[in-house]
């Protein structure tokens, strides 16, 4: 474990996962031995999305009769959450830094219209690694996702990522990037899609001659984006795109968000 003024690194055997609390608490560095997994850049690695995954449709959501206007990033949309541009708090300590453990919260502010708190916990050992993120309620409930957008390398060692896995059905996209709300048999990529996973996200990349990598979470969304050369985007999250208005999961004061995802890795 070490820390820079900015970096908080865990290393666990030959794993070592590099954290950037202060740039949206985003992995910038998950390597194994010599081999970095994630695509580098102040935009890249991996960085969680909270409180929505993914795009809401036009900014937009309502809470009961209450509507809410988000800043739309990725016009006309608004994209990916707030905590990705977010300085967080570190809430860990040095035991468990040391034994490949740390946490970070930050409180709900502008734009998000509502008061909380939310958290990120990181678990490394010498072959996986497991994330949390949950969200509270300061007072009023509010409809909330969390999930996580990591920057797969498409390439290791010469050898392309493969993906596998068997969704329960796709969703459809519109021609605004929105599901539309119909459910189709899954169709060959290039993916910028959201699946559903009825028994739990499961989804295996595999480099050949290099690496296997399984993203798994009891969550029952996935996005899959490979639309770009350099990288692979498997996505866990708690809802599909636009859920804060379509599969809306309520924030109350006695029921918090939890979510999890674990990677798991293998040399081949």
């Amino acid at each position: 474990m070490s820390r820079s003024e900015e970096n908080v690194r865990l290393t666990v055997g030959e794993a070592e996962l590099t954290i950037d609390p202060l740039h949206g608490c985003r992995i910038s560095s998950l390597r194994i031995g010599p081999t970095e997994l994630l695509r580098q850049g102040e935009r890249y690695g991996c960085f969680p999305m909270v409180p929505w995954c993914g795009r809401t449709g036009y900014g937009q959501f309502r809470n009961g009769d209450v509507l809410h206007e988000l800043p739309p990033n990725s016009p006309p949309h608004a994209i990916h959450g707030t905590g990705r541009d977010t300085s967080w708090r570190p809430a860990y300590t040095a035991a468990g830094l040391a034994e490949g453990r740390a946490a970070f919260s930050y409180d709900l502010a502008d734009p998000w219209p509502y008061e909380g708190r939310v958290t990120q916990t990181f678990e490394l050992t010498g072959n996986s690694l497991t994330l949390g993120l949950a969200v509270e309620t300061y007072g009023d409930s509010f409809p909330a996702q969390a999930g996580w957008h990591p920057w797969f390398h498409r390439n290791l060692g010469g050898q392309d990522a493969q993906l596998s896995f068997e969704p329960g059905w796709q969703e459809e996209r519109g021609a605004d990037h929105l599901p539309t709300g119909k459910r189709i048999d899954p169709v060959p990529g290039p993916w910028d899609d959201c699946f559903g996973m009825p028994d739990g996200v499961d989804v295996k990349l595999t480099w050949p001659e290099q690496l296997e990598l399984t993203v798994r979470s009891r969550g029952e969304w996935v996005v899959v984006y490979d639309e770009q050369d350099e990288a692979v985007c498997v996505e866990p999250q708690s809802g599909p795109p636009n859920g804060l208005n379509t599969a809306p999961r309520l924030v109350t004061p006695i029921d918090p968000l939890e979510i999890t995802t674990t990677w798991s890795w293998t040399r081949l």
